[in-house]
């Protein structure tokens, strides 16, 4: 694919706003888990899902971003979701 900037800034601009809901419908998700959760009086942090996840991510992962960068990005996406478990 050959694009020129505003090309290039455009591709990025329309995958933003596709991570922008895919991280809300996750958020979504989060607050229907985090009821469940309260309901069965379970914690809302659950480490050991949590190091799941990350596994996951990165057995997933094919590049260029390497494994720890995208763990890092998706510690970050829990603990803000997690804030959303812990405000519901």
């Amino acid at each position: 694919m050959s694009l020129d900037l505003d090309g290039w800034r455009s591709k990025i601009d329309a995958l933003n706003f596709k991570l922008v809901d895919l991280l809300n419908d996750r958020a979504r998700c989060a607050l229907e888990i985090a009821e469940l959760k309260k309901k069965l009086g379970l914690p809302v942090h659950d480490p050991k899902r949590e190091l799941e996840v990350l596994d996951k991510v990165s057995a997933h992962n094919g590049g260029p971003l390497t494994d720890e960068a995208l763990q890092g990005i998706f510690r970050c996406i829990m603990a803000e979701h997690r804030k959303l478990e812990e405000q519901g």
